[in-house]
């Protein structure tokens, strides 16, 4: 595990079977699950919690502290869930206490690619993708099995939903509510993703009644809250319907249009 140019500080807690390769320096405060492989070149800095059968690649540096004007070195946190791959470069910033959150979180079985930055106190669900030279905000909250196409940055505080895709090249400064595809320029509502809720095993049922909600919201053009008053009607008792007018009343920012 240890070689002669990789430091690893004697406090730092390592798991079971985990793989270190030259050139990676690991700080105190920081502890990585069993069967990790990390490195060579990698930067784990002070308080990183890295789950188990996470892989870091080269040049990636995990735990630095934010880029935001308003930290004032407090101890605060990156915490990554089990079986998450870190490619090339990608970085991972702490939170700060000055959102109330003190940590940034990044869920399991996800992929952050080369280039892409993860900034203070956002959190990131399970089963998500960030691709390559994109980039989330401070305080960005990105919802299980979400994914955002190469290139794309996206402001602060947004919040993308569950299963929602974002094409890559896009500028994301509104919510991105659940289930759907956005695109174009301006970013906006381009239907429901299809394909993705096939492979994850929605039914067509499922799909159909999703698309029905969203004609509703986007396809009448009634204005928002109209659009929910009718799906709370037509759509009484729907799950999907349920979720998707909670993300919407939430919404801080406003939805896409």
């Amino acid at each position: 595990m240890n070689h002669d140019m990789t430091h690893i500080h004697p406090d730092a807690r390592i798991g079971q079977g985990v793989e270190i390769l030259p050139f990676t320096t690991i700080a105190a405060n920081v502890e990585i699950g069993d069967g990790c492989r990390i490195g060579p070149n990698v930067t784990i800095y002070d308080y990183v919690r890295l789950g188990a059968g996470c892989q870091v690649f080269p040049g990636a540096v995990l735990g630095a502290v934010p880029q935001d004007l308003k930290f004032q070195g407090e101890e605060s946190w990156v915490e990554i869930g089990d079986r998450t791959v870190v490619r090339e470069c990608a970085t991972v910033n702490r939170g700060t206490a000055a959102s109330g959150k003190l940590v940034t979180r990044v869920g399991s079985d996800c992929l952050l690619m080369s280039y892409t930055h993860v900034a203070h106190d956002c959190c990131v669900g399970d089963h998500c993708i960030v691709s390559s030279f994109s980039g989330l905000a401070g305080e960005v909250d990105m919802d299980d099995w979400a994914i955002i196409g190469g290139g794309t940055m996206v402001h602060q505080f947004t919040h993308v939903g569950r299963h929602a895709m974002v094409a890559g090249a896009s500028g994301i400064s509104k919510d991105v509510p659940p289930y759907i595809l956005t695109g174009r320029e301006p970013s906006c509502y381009a239907g429901v993703n299809v394909v993705g809720l096939r492979r994850r095993g929605f039914s067509r049922e499922d799909i159909e009644e999703i698309e029905a909600i969203y004609k509703l919201l986007y396809g009448r053009g009634l204005n928002v809250s109209d659009a929910c008053r009718q799906i709370r009607e037509i759509h009484e008792g729907s799950a999907f319907a349920a979720e998707i007018l909670s993300f919407i009343e939430s919404s801080k920012r406003g939805i896409l249009r």
